[in-house]
């Protein structure tokens, strides 16, 4: 597996070795000892996975401490624009973005440490995402930021349905550095 760096520390791209033949193809999705020895050592204890149609968007979404999330992302079938925010106080990149297009013939995955939000767009209808998370699932915990935001002007690359009432109503990105203790650190 080959490792990408982005300009923001900790962010990564990761690009697997496959092996097509006239079956298709083969490649490893995830291991263990491999991220390790890039150095990415979160462990991942939930696997989730989403079906969404073309311009739908899921995000921007983080888990506040103690329940921040380290992300593994990659896409299976489709296509998205996907998107980390670093949301960390004491980065020099703190409220800068990172976007790479996932596809389901790229094979790319997207590494995501604690301290991000994350959204995507799907680019093709019946996309389906697939992410592992370094913790569990905790409501109460959850915050979403605006996909829209004029600070953070993220060029979402295709026309944008919300449908849901957590990605339409999200706070701004002022908002959440207004309230110092739901920044990571």
């Amino acid at each position: 597996m080959k490792l990408i760096h982005t300009p923001i520390e900790g962010l990564f791209v990761l690009e697997p070795r496959v092996f097509p033949d006239e079956r298709g193809y083969f490649f490893e999705s995830y291991n263990l000892k491999t991220l390790e020895q890039l150095g990415i050592h979160d462990t991942f204890v939930q696997d989730n996975q989403s079906l969404s149609h073309e311009g739908v968007l899921r995000g921007l979404h983080f888990q506040n401490s103690p329940y921040q999330q380290a992300k593994l992302v990659r896409v299976i079938r489709g296509a998205v624009w996907d998107v980390a925010v670093d949301l960390r106080r004491n980065s020099p990149t703190l409220g800068q973005y990172y976007a790479v297009k996932l596809t389901g013939d790229n094979h790319l995955q997207f590494f995501l440490p604690q301290g991000f939000a994350h959204g995507f767009v799907t680019l093709e209808d019946h996309t389906i995402f697939a992410y592992k998370c370094s913790q569990f699932y905790h409501k109460e915990s959850e915050i979403t930021i605006r996909y829209d935001d004029s600070t953070l002007q993220i060029p979402w690359q295709t026309p944008i349905r919300v449908v849901n009432d957590k990605d339409r109503n999200a706070m701004s990105f002022q908002e959440y550095l207004q309230n110092p203790h739901l920044l990571p650190a």
